[in-house]
C-alpha cells in the first residue's frame, strides 16, 4: 500500500485514509515512503531543501526586549513616575507635623502599578503571538514584573532619602504587597488584581492614615514580620498555581 501510495495510485477512501493516518504516527513507514517515492518526486524535494538552505552566515540572534517589557508599557511607567512625583510634592508643600509623608504611604503600592501593565493584553500589540510562546506564562511574568521593579523602586528610593521615609519602612511591604498582587493575579488576571490591590490599599491605609494623620499600623518596623509572613505566602502562591498564568 506505501509503494501504490508513492507512485501516485488511487486507492480506496478508507485505505487511503488508514494510509495518511499512520504515517502520521510510524518514521518506519515514512522512511519507506521516502525510499519509495519515484525520482521526480526526490529530485523535487532535494531542490526544495537546497532552496532553503542558509546562504553564506547566519545573522546573530539578538534578545528582543519584549520579553521584559511590551511595547506599549512606556506610557503607564510615565504614569507611575509621575505619581511618585506627585506624592514628593505633597510631601513639600503639606505641614510635615499632620501627616506621614505621603511617599511613605504610597510607596508600596506604587510598583503594583506597574505591574498591572506587566502581561496585559491591551497594552501588548504582539500579546497573542507573545502568549502562544513555550516561554509564556509565568517566567514572563516575572521578567516583566522585574522590569518594573528596577525602574520604580530606584525612583522610589531617592524621592524617600528627600521626603525622609527610610526604605526599611517600605521596601518589605512593597515587595509584599506586590507578590500577593501577582498571587491574585493568578485567580482573576494579573491586571485586575493589580488594579484592585491600588484600590483596596488607598481606601483602607492611606486614607484613614491621611484623615488621623498618623502612620498606619501596616507601615510600623513591627509589622516587618508580618510583611515578610505575605511575601512568602504570595510567592508560595504564585509558584503553585504557575500554570494558571499560562491560561487565556
Amino acid at each position: 500500500m506505501i509503494a501504490r501510495y508513492a507512485a501516485g495510485a488511487e486507492l480506496p477512501a478508507d485505505r487511503l485514509w488508514a494510509v495518511e493516518a499512520h504515517l502520521e504516527t510510524c518514521e518506519l513507514c515514512r522512511l519507506r515512503l521516502a525510499d519509495a517515492a519515484p525520482p521526480e518526486v526526490t529530485g523535487l524535494t532535494a531542490a526544495v531543501w537546497a532552496g532553503l538552505e542558509p546562504a553564506g552566515q547566519p545573522a546573530p540572534v539578538r534578545r528582543r526586549p519584549g520579553w521584559w517589557v511590551t511595547p506599549a508599557v512606556a506610557p503607564w511607567l510615565v504614569m507611575t513616575g509621575l505619581v511618585v512625583l506627585a506624592t514628593l510634592f505633597l510631601d513639600f508643600v503639606a505641614p510635615r507635623d499632620e501627616m506621614p509623608p505621603v511617599l511613605l504611604l504610597l510607596a508600596p503600592v506604587v510598583p503594583v502599578l506597574g505591574v498591572a501593565g506587566a502581561w496585559t493584553r491591551a497594552l501588548d500589540p504582539a500579546h497573542e503571538l507573545v502568549a502562544s510562546t513555550a516561554r509564556a506564562g509565568l517566567e514572563l511574568v516575572l521578567r516583566r514584573t522585574l522590569a518594573v521593579l528596577v525602574v520604580v523602586l530606584p525612583a522610589l528610593l531617592l524621592g524617600g532619602r528627600l521626603v525622609g521615609a527610610s526604605p526599611a519602612d517600605w521596601l518589605l511591604p512593597s515587595l509584599a504587597v506586590t507578590s500577593v498582587a501577582l498571587a491574585l493575579g493568578s485567580v482573576v488576571g494579573v491586571r485586575r488584581a493589580a488594579v484592585a490591590t491600588a484600590v483596596a490599599w488607598v481606601a483602607f491605609v492611606v486614607g484613614p492614615a491621611l484623615v488621623l494623620g498618623v502612620v498606619p499600623v501596616v507601615l510600623v518596623p513591627g509589622a516587618a514580620a508580618g510583611w515578610a509572613v505575605a511575601l512568602v505566602g504570595g510567592a508560595t502562591a504564585v509558584f503553585f498555581r504557575s500554570a494558571s498564568y499560562a491560561r487565556p
